[in-house]
């Protein structure tokens, strides 16, 4: 499934969309360049699960974690050099818990991801407008079949 976008706000609708429609153990995977609007959509996500607080990305940190309609745990794994690193923090813990997972920079663990998720990948798109961007859904597991009901 595929959105082009014109603004952050319509990147962070889409993330609100999925947030609103997340269940409890969903794991989704954010793949993109720098500045391409991952921590936009993940503030979207947070605001789909009534998470009120402010959203930044956890570069230093792999992970923070924040309340709402579900626990959501929001990884930076940009930084992380060996996957043991991000093991240690009880990365399976996390992910495999009631909570929703959004992890940024995904491709970079692929072999820690869970079979079902959720990948969202988004690119920049050249022309005039410098917030354009595709932003592309694609799940693996029925689980995430609710993105057929995400719109622009």
């Amino acid at each position: 499934m595929e959105f082009f976008v014109e603004s952050i706000e319509q990147t962070m609708n889409i993330g609100r969309q999925i947030g609103k429609l997340a269940k409890p153990g969903d794991i989704i995977c954010l793949i993109g360049d720098l500045g391409t609007g991952k921590t936009h959509l993940t503030k979207g996500i947070a605001e789909g699960l009534d998470i009120h607080e402010h959203i930044t990305s956890p570069t230093f940190n792999i992970v923070n974690e924040y309340d709402g309609r579900l626990k959501f745990y929001h990884f930076d794994v940009y930084r992380v050099n060996d996957p043991d690193e991000i093991a240690a923090i009880g990365f399976d813990e996390y992910i495999f818990s009631e909570g929703v997972s959004v992890i940024e920079w995904a491709n970079y663990i692929e072999e820690l991801i869970p079979d079902e998720h959720l990948t969202i990948t988004i690119e920049k798109i050249n022309n005039e407008n410098e917030n354009s961007r595709k932003i592309t859904l694609k799940n693996f597991g029925e689980r995430y079949n609710y993105i057929k009901e995400i719109k622009l």
